[in-house]
């Protein structure tokens, strides 16, 4: 985790000494619909400006139930099955702060995103990767068997994926929920890009056979409606589950955004703009694939999320490539190992870049790095 710490520190760094193009990290300019900035603003002003109840505004408790029926035929009790967090990553922290104990697997899909192992280790569990392998990204069988065992306490899951924009086929969900039945295995799935979805479909792992009552299903506004800084999230699932979050919970902010949680409430059911924002970021995926292509990259597909993959012919090190760009392109990547337990040759190559930037900053991006090719 340390690794990963120094890599994306030294990268933000780098972007804001050099000047150079930030396509590595994935912050949106900007985006978010005007009638969610005006929900925040009509609850300042209504004077939702204190504490907010543990499990969450009532309001954003049904709004999250009733997106959940209306998209997934999700059935939840906004009072006991609903907790409001500060942003998915809390949820995901105090998830595991709950139900891993010292000494227990963790599963997870490797590469991951940076958070997983560091709050794994903060819980005193022991990750094991489910190595995913490019240019595909698929779950494979052998990788399940290897990774989830009797000692497994839970599933990490994530998908769409985050650093790969794959999202899972539901054959691939069927084998991780087999292996959590056989094995009874909790789930803890992060699903924050559910609605950044370009080709497929996003399917809840949740929905499948026997899988609701040992799902923790984790997702947040910030993706759908690029707020990423509102840090909105939630956690749905069996009640039991749901009651050792808002145990932890409780202890780490115990409330976050009272202003913030009603505006989300009216976000949830913008559907118009979140269905905006995914096709603008598609177009935006395919524009800097294109223009990576003509830059000499090897892009490899993205069917979701904010990011795609690239290696650079004759270029196996993109860690070290990642630290030549800034200075000679102009241009920020994150190197995938920088997301792997253990980077194999193939990983080892990709650099990571996102796409949830304005077309200018992208067509800036893209022209610096063509004219570093020459």
């Amino acid at each position: 985790m340390a690794a990963h710490e120094t890599i994306f520190t030294t990268m933000t760094a780098l972007a804001q000494r050099t000047g150079a193009v930030n396509l590595g990290q994935g912050f949106p300019d900007g985006g978010e619909p005007a009638a969610l900035v005006d929900a925040a603003v009509a609850a300042l002003r209504a004077g939702h400006n204190q504490y907010a109840a543990l499990p969450g505004v009532p309001a954003l408790r049904q709004a999250i139930a009733a997106h959940q029926q209306r998209h997934y035929e999700i059935e939840l009790d906004p009072d006991s099955q609903v907790q409001v967090t500060f942003g998915a990553t809390e949820a995901i922290a105090a998830a595991l702060l709950a139900l891993v104990s010292p000494g227990d697997d963790v599963a997870m899909l490797d590469p991951s995103y940076d958070a997983y192992g560091a709050i794994v280790a903060r819980a005193g569990g022991t990750p094991r990767p489910i190595v995913l392998r490019p240019p595909e990204w698929r779950v494979e069988a052998e990788a399940v068997a290897a990774a989830i065992s009797p000692a497994t306490r839970v599933l990490l899951l994530n998908s769409p994926h985050n650093p790969t924009g794959r999202v899972l086929a539901e054959d691939e969900l069927e084998q991780l929920a087999a292996a959590c039945r056989e094995h009874d295995v909790l789930v803890v799935t992060d699903e924050v890009y559910e609605h950044l979805v370009f080709d497929g479909r996003h399917i809840p792992i949740s929905t499948l056979p026997k899988m609701a009552e040992r799902t923790l299903t984790i997702s947040s506004l910030g993706k759908t409606h690029s707020v990423t800084g509102w840090k909105v999230g939630w956690a749905t699932g069996p009640a039991p589950l749901v009651a050792a979050v808002r145990e932890v919970k409780q202890f780490l902010t115990f409330a976050g955004g009272t202003p913030l949680q009603h505006a989300a409430a009216v976000g949830l059911g913008l559907e118009e703009e979140a269905r905006a924002l995914a096709a603008s970021l598609k177009a935006r995926r395919d524009r800097l694939a294109e223009g990576l292509g003509s830059a000499g990259f090897s892009v490899l597909p993205s069917a979701g999320t904010y990011f795609l993959n690239a290696a650079l012919p004759g270029e196996p090190d993109a860690a070290a490539l990642s630290l030549r760009l800034p200075h000679e392109a102009g241009v920020v990547g994150i190197p995938i190992s920088a997301f792997c337990a253990a980077p194999t040759s193939e990983t080892a190559a990709l650099l990571r870049f996102t796409f949830c930037k304005s077309d200018a900053v992208l067509d800036e991006g893209i022209a610096r790095l063509m004219a570093w090719r020459g």
